[in-house]
């Protein structure tokens, strides 16, 4: 595992090839509807525009597990490009593609959560850092105490398990802290939406909210229901 710590995914990797005209860059994502995301694609669709140097992008841009990744990453190899910028589904369960990319001399960068193929290039926050202080932020303002609504991301993928590490460790600190209920939103603001409006309607108690990064929906909900809004 290669990390960056300074750049961007799609400039790094044009630089990491030889010097050419025309790259074809392939791009690999399993999220489809959540706001980060399709900013994320967006922002790649644009740096390929903005350095004159990309022939094309071959997209892959479903809801997708492991295991569609997998067959995705696959075919960005069979499609002929470059390089390869993937957002896993998680850690390892792409691995084994990745390593037949770079094996085919293709540079993959890991984006947004880290995969454990030593050969590919990892560019990513601290996911489980940005989880504690958040948690801890929201904790403070429930006074210590009082029960959470814990809106955890997608089952399974590297930067919630991450996220859910650093929540955890937060609770750690303040013992009169509990969580009213867990939930997996899947990063997709529809689904989270529903999950509050459920909550919320089955007279669950709680005192704070807090959410892998779908926090505007959630907000919304409240303040359509007619809830009294919480942290």
């Amino acid at each position: 595992m290669k990390k960056l710590l300074l750049g961007t995914a799609l400039t790094f990797g044009l630089a990491g090839l030889a010097a050419a005209e025309g790259y074809k860059i392939g791009i690999s994502n399993t999220v489809q509807g959540n706001g980060w995301r399709e900013e994320m694609v967006c922002a790649m669709k644009a740096e390929a525009l903005a350095s004159g140097k990309v022939e094309s992008l071959n997209i892959a841009h479903r809801n997708t597990d492991a295991a569609g990744q997998l067959e995705d990453i696959r075919n960005l190899i069979q499609a002929g490009v470059q390089a390869i910028v993937v957002n896993p589904a998680n850690a390892d369960g792409v691995n084994a593609a990745i390593k037949e990319a770079t094996d085919a001399g293709i540079v993959v960068v890991a984006v947004d959560q880290a995969v454990t193929e030593p050969s590919a290039y990892i560019l990513s926050n601290n996911q489980e850092e940005y989880a504690y202080i958040g948690a801890k932020w929201l904790f403070e303002q429930m006074g210590g105490k009082g029960a959470v609504v814990y809106m955890r991301g997608a089952a399974g993928a590297g930067a919630d398990n991450d996220r859910d590490k650093g929540f955890k460790r937060a609770m750690a600190e303040y013992p009169d802290i509990t969580v009213a209920q867990e939930v997996f939103t899947g990063w997709q603001q529809d689904q989270g939406k529903q999950q509050i409006n459920d909550i919320i309607a089955a007279g669950v108690p709680f005192q704070g909210i807090w959410t892998s990064g779908i926090d505007n929906v959630i907000v919304d909900a409240m303040v359509e229901s007619g809830a009294p809004l919480v942290p």
